[in-house]
């Protein structure tokens, strides 16, 4: 048997969804999984294979949004030579492919209105008919179906069939956002980490640094865990600094100079030199202190309050910045 996927993850709310999956896996009946982009979905896809009793056959996975809406019932059903233009020869569709085994349908909300009928007849016969071929199949194919979309309401709306989703519904398994996994960021954080410094050869995983750990929990990660490792893997292999990772950039594309961007910072010999007007009575501390607040103010003013531009004009991380607008009550 091949390794399953493994789970990282002790949120509650995402276990009990991983045991629903896990219980279903065993029975040979459609199974619909729901979540947002990044949260999972093909890798419940995967974990209801490899704990059915289709194992040792075929994991066919299909992203229904990825082909125009021309070719989906070709790639899906198959087609036969000649039957449209550029079909030189005969080709089996995904569901030929997927006899025996496991049919995975990712967005499946995407499926045109004709798909969906053909789908249908497939679920609930068992047959399928190629494009351009007039003899139907008997396969025996398992249907798993993702979609971060509420199909109740695109029923409502006439653009998915109720029949299908029906049929498809056996049992519905929804995925948590990251943002509702209480504890689990830190602890995939800490997972994709080790693995980055594993791979770019780092003796020992130090860790996050307070700044880090912060912007992990703070930030909402509407990407979740996909976006989640992506920012994460960025900061472990960007770090320069020795010790814990206390720096992450959560937008790639983040950059006072890229196009649009509110505003541009002066360069460095147009930048003029604020010179401190301090009366001379006070601690130096006292006097350092408000100079820097009287700094600051400026530059986010200048920047129209734009933090990451604020940032970049006065050669602090983003990280850096939220500190010392922190320090000087200035959130």
């Amino acid at each position: 048997m091949d390794r399953i996927a493994p789970v990282i993850g002790q949120a509650s709310v995402f276990l009990d969804a991983l045991e629903r999956a896990s219980r279903a896996a065993t029975l040979d009946r459609p199974v619909l999984v729901i979540g947002e982009r990044g949260t999972g979905k093909e890798l419940v896809a995967e974990r209801l294979h490899r704990l059915s009793n289709r194992w040792d056959q075929p994991l066919v996975i299909m992203n229904c949004a990825a082909l125009p809406e021309t070719l989906i019932e070709a790639e899906l059903f198959g087609h036969e030579a000649g039957a449209f233009t550029g079909a030189s020869k005969s080709r089996a569709g995904r569901f030929e492919e997927a006899d025996g085994g496991t049919l995975f349908l990712d967005e499946l909300g995407t499926l045109s209105m004709a798909a969906q009928d053909r789908l249908l007849r497939a679920v609930e016969y068992g047959e399928i008919t190629r494009i351009g071929s007039s003899r139907a199949m008997r396969v025996d194919v398992r249907i798993v179906a993702a979609t971060n979309e509420h199909l109740p309401a695109r029923v409502e709306q006439g653009t998915f069939r109720a029949d299908l989703l029906d049929r498809l519904s056996f049992e519905v398994v929804t995925l948590p956002p990251l943002r509702a996994r209480v504890g689990d960021i830190l602890v995939l954080a800490d997972h994709f980490g080790r693995r980055m410094a594993a791979e770019i050869g780092w003796e020992q995983w130090p860790g996050f640094g307070p700044n880090a750990t912060e912007m992990l929990e703070r930030y909402g990660w509407p990407g979740n865990v996909r976006e989640l490792r992506n920012a994460v893997e960025r900061a472990v292999y960007r770090w320069e600094g020795g010790g814990a990772v206390d720096a992450i950039q959560i937008d790639p594309f983040d950059s006072p100079y890229r196009p649009g961007a509110s505003a541009a910072p002066m360069s460095a010999e147009a930048t003029p030199v604020e010179v401190a007007t301090e009366p001379v009575e006070g601690d130096f501390r006292t006097r350092v202190q408000s100079y820097e607040r009287r700094l600051l103010t400026r530059a986010l003013a200048e920047h129209r309050h734009n933090q990451r531009s604020t940032a970049a004009a006065l050669g602090l991380t983003y990280d850096q910045l939220r500190h010392a607008l922190r320090k000087h009550s200035l959130l």
